[in-house]
């Protein structure tokens, strides 16, 4: 073994030994409310998948995607600029496009290779990159590779920000970049306030909106929604893998001159090869189906409650806020994982996160929402977190 393997191998027993050692759990069905895990010897019931309008199995969003293999074949291979474009990257773009409110989009292989492959291709030396502490990772890896100079604010707080805006003042461009909801807080961005701010300011408004697509507001379409400001926001991100349809794919929503520019010298996007077309179909069936059915949106929002109603009575303390997205904060890492070995032992599926992931400390169990829950899984669910819970000290 070389030096560098047995280095890490090290690193890797060390992790074992603080019982932090994040493990992969190997499923032999579809995602769905409930699947087939290995490790179990038998069905889980989720509630740690981004599957939140119960889509990713959903039949209709199958047929499409077989159908765009047999018309398309299997990829591009190539990027798109090449000889890498289909007709069904058309159509899903324009379909994002209008869920959004925007001229047009762009799609990209991962929402991560969109926000990496945004911010520097729109703001270089002389501009201002204004971060929210609490972006995903991909927001936070895209400011770093741009030349921009960086800002962080506090959390959701707009005196802190208005402080950096002022600190910006002399920049070419500035930009404000925040998640919608925030993937670990399950809290969501003051959206109004920081457009107030941005028009004050003369900031471009850039929101990673992946946990809020298919959740907040009456239809489904997101924090803009929610707020009722769509149309208001610069730039949306958003992804593919989560409500709409649950596979993969990222992209960009919002002018079509920044459309056009990315195309010209975004470098995942001159880099990488077209989204499959079955990804692309089987996301345009998805957001036909949300577009159709917003009563999938109503459920989620009705079986999410009853879930943070159900721990409050309970006595834990979940996280408030209106995403699927329920947190319960249990303090250390490898406590976190232990609890969520425990509760897997019980038939729940539901992963524990701990730093570096959050900060030390505010280790968490995520658990995350699905409209196709049932009212029965949702009280089987407690019953097991409850008794778990009640073993381990939490409660």
């Amino acid at each position: 073994m070389s030096s560098l393997a047995t280095q890490l191998q090290t690193e890797l027993d060390a992790l074992r030994a603080a019982g932090t050692l994040k493990v992969l759990k190997h499923l032999s069905s579809p995602m769905d409310t409930r699947v087939r895990m290995q490790e179990a010897g038998d069905e889980v019931l989720v509630l740690s998948a981004n599957n939140y309008l119960g889509l990713a199995n959903h039949p209709e969003v199958i047929a499409a995607g077989k159908r765009a293999l047999d018309e398309y074949g299997a990829g591009t291979a190539s990027v798109r600029f090449i000889c890498g474009t289909f007709t069904v990257h058309e159509e899903i773009e324009r379909s994002i496009a209008a869920l959004h409110r925007t001229e047009a989009a762009l799609t990209y292989p991962s929402c991560w290779q969109a926000n990496t492959g945004l911010m520097p291709a729109i703001a270089g030396e002389g501009d201002a990159l204004i971060s929210d502490a609490l972006n995903h990772a991909s927001l936070i890896d895209g400011c770093r590779m741009s030349k921009a100079k960086r800002y962080v604010y506090k959390h959701a707080d707009m005196a802190d920000l208005t402080a950096k805006l002022e600190e910006a003042k002399g920049a070419r461009r500035r930009f404000i970049i925040t998640d919608g909801v925030f993937s670990m807080e399950g809290s969501i961005a003051p959206l109004p306030d920081i457009l107030q701010l941005a028009k004050q300011y003369d900031a471009t408004v850039i929101m990673d909106d992946c946990h809020g697509v298919g959740v907040l507001g009456t239809h489904g379409r997101g924090t803009a929604e929610h707020f009722g400001v769509e149309g208001q926001v610069d730039i949306i991100t958003g992804t593919l893998g989560k409500a709409l349809g649950g596979a993969a794919g990222g992209y960009i929503a919002g002018p079509r001159a920044l459309i056009d520019y990315l195309n010209q010298v975004s470098r995942p996007q001159l880099f990488s090869n077209a989204l499959p077309a079955t990804i692309a179909a089987s996301a345009g069936m998805a957001i036909d189906i949300l577009n159709r059915e917003p009563e999938r949106v109503a459920r989620l929002h009705a079986i999410t409650r009853r879930m943070r109603d159900g721990l409050r009575a309970r006595g834990f303390s979940p996280l408030d806020g209106p995403s699927a997205i329920v947190p319960i904060i249990v303090g250390d890492t490898a406590f976190a994982i232990r609890m969520s070995q425990e509760l897997l032992k019980e038939g729940i599926f539901v992963t524990g996160f701990g730093y570096p992931v959050v900060p030390e400390g505010t280790a968490r169990l995520r658990l995350q929402m699905c409209a196709t829950l049932t009212d029965a899984q949702i009280d089987e669910a407690l019953e097991k977190i409850t008794k778990v819970g009640k073993a381990l000290g939490v409660v």
